[in-house]
Formats: C-alpha cells, sequence, structure tokens
C-alpha cells in the first residue's frame, strides 16, 4: 500500500502550516497613558497564553557601548535638568501593578533608553515578542506638533522591524455621539 501524497503547493512549495504563537506581548508605556492600552494588551497575553512585557522608554537618554562591551544609558544633556527617571519608572510599574496585579497576568516592567522606537525593536528582537502593543497619542495641538517633530513610534515600529503591530486608539471620535448644540 502506498502513503498518499502530501498536498504542495504551486511549484512543489511547501505548504503553510502555522505554528503556536509562544513570544510574549510587548507592551510600550508612556507616563499618563490610559490604562486601556495596558487592559487590551493584557487581554492579548491571556487570550494566547504568554507573558506581557511592559516597557517604558526614557527618551532623556541614549546607549553608549563602553570599551569592555557593556552597554550604559547616559543622559543626552548632563547639565539639563534631572528628570526623576528611577520616579517616573516607579510610577509607571506601580500604575501597572493596580491595573495588571489581581489579573492573573504574568507580566513585568522594564525601563529602556533612546529613541522608543529603536528601543521596542530591540527589545521585542531579544526576546522574540509576538507582537509589540501601542497606544494612539491623545489628541490636541501639542500631540499633533511633537508627532510632526518626532513622528509616531507605532508608524516607526512598523517601518523598522517585521512583528506585528497593535496600536489602540485612545479617545476615539465616536460616529455616534451628536456634535454640540444639536
Amino acid at each position: 500500500m502506498t502513503e498518499p501524497e502530501k498536498p504542495q503547493g504551486p511549484a512543489g512549495a511547501v505548504p503553510y502550516v502555522p505554528r503556536k504563537i509562544s513570544g510574549p506581548v510587548l507592551m510600550g508605556v508612556v507616563p499618563g497613558q490610559p490604562l486601556a492600552v495596558a487592559h487590551r494588551a493584557a487581554e492579548l497575553a491571556f487570550s494566547l497564553g504568554v507573558k506581557l512585557v511592559c516597557a517604558y522608554v526614557d527618551v532623556t537618554t541614549y546607549l553608549a557601548e563602553e570599551p569592555d562591551g557593556s552597554v550604559e544609558a547616559r543622559p543626552i544633556d548632563p547639565d539639563g535638568i534631572d528628570d526623576d527617571i528611577e520616579g517616573i519608572s516607579a510610577s509607571i510599574a506601580g500604575d501597572l501593578r493596580e491595573a495588571l496585579g489581581a489579573s492573573g497576568i504574568d507580566w513585568s516592567f522594564v525601563t529602556l533608553a533612546g529613541d522608543p522606537a529603536r528601543a521596542l525593536g530591540r527589545l521585542a528582537e531579544s526576546t522574540d515578542a509576538s507582537v509589540i502593543v501601542v497606544g494612539t497619542r491623545e489628541r490636541g495641538l501639542g500631540a499633533r506638533f511633537e508627532e510632526l517633530l518626532v513622528g509616531s513610534v507605532a508608524v516607526h515600529l512598523t517601518h523598522r522591524q517585521h512583528r506585528p503591530v497593535l496600536v489602540v486608539p485612545l479617545a476615539p471620535h465616536s460616529r455616534r455621539q451628536p456634535k454640540a448644540g444639536r
């Protein structure tokens, strides 16, 4: 008796076989970010059965490689205003503990340095993240000006690495809301 032939795609190509997602969900966090982003990322990690890695990127620092090969975060302006990075990170971690602590999700928090898109991309690569989750910017003139100057982290991520990026909308316009005065 002969075995049936395995189906092959065009020109003898091997058919696609899906693999189980096993890498963590990586979430970019900023101070004051609505919890909707953390909740959506936690739901995704829970649904996939993977860990959630939350990352804050300190844009006032950059990575410098030392002669011994170690990498150190250094301030962009050593004489500038001394932001309380440890305090900011501790505050974000506390907010995340409050939001995710009772969820049963396996999660962690890390502070990175440099350009947010590059830092998140490096962490995604080193952890073999399955997906990167970020929130949109708040609406307003300040956010638009900032995006004009530095660009969108989500756009940079989608153009600089191969992982899918989930963008969680913050304060989206609802088509069903009546306009003022109507």
